[in-house]
């Protein structure tokens, strides 16, 4: 080795060490863990311009999502399929009674959304989102896209309770 090579590489940059994936970061194939249950990702949905992703698990034979927004902290929610539907997009009302449970109207927005992997919606396009919340705590969330809605009951889950365990999927 020459002399100006030694001394290149004396102050020469270190490489920059490889980031571990983070919840936002994993996609299908990898595997995480939300409130002590282990599950698969299989499919994932991401709204860029709010900085959120919804991810498909699967446990077995069952399916769950964890919705991930990226706010001051990340907001983390376990959310599982209803069956229920709405006639049309205009109609979505701002109270809905489910089982006895009061939900009101939270929040309501659209985005363009991207799919990967399996998802509710096979191909990305213009989503319209509604959430909501009951008196205790539960959530409901309202997705529509395509002509198509789908409903799901969840709750909050503490940053604490979902961890990446292995990753490295798409």
């Amino acid at each position: 080795m020459s002399m100006f090579k030694r001394i290149r590489n004396i102050f020469a940059k270190p490489e920059a060490p490889r980031r571990e994936p983070g919840i936002l970061d994993i996609g299908p194939g990898d595997i995480c863990e939300v409130s002590l249950v282990t599950y698969e990702v299989v499919g994932r949905t991401r709204n860029s311009r709010r900085n959120s992703v919804v991810l498909t698990l699967r446990d077995g034979a069952n399916l769950s999502y964890l919705v991930i927004e990226e706010r001051e902290e990340n907001k983390y929610a376990l959310y599982h399929p209803i069956d229920g539907r709405l006639n049309s997009i205009e109609e979505v009302p701002t109270t809905m009674e489910l089982d006895g449970t009061v939900y009101h109207l939270e929040e309501q927005y659209n985005g363009h959304v991207t799919t990967t992997g399996r998802t509710p919606f096979m191909q990305g396009g213009d989503q319209s989102v509604w959430q909501y919340q009951s008196d205790n705590m539960k959530l409901l969330r309202i997705e529509w896209m395509d002509g198509r809605f789908m409903l799901y009951e969840g709750e909050d889950i503490p940053p604490a309770d979902a961890r990446v365990i292995r990753g490295g999927g798409a």
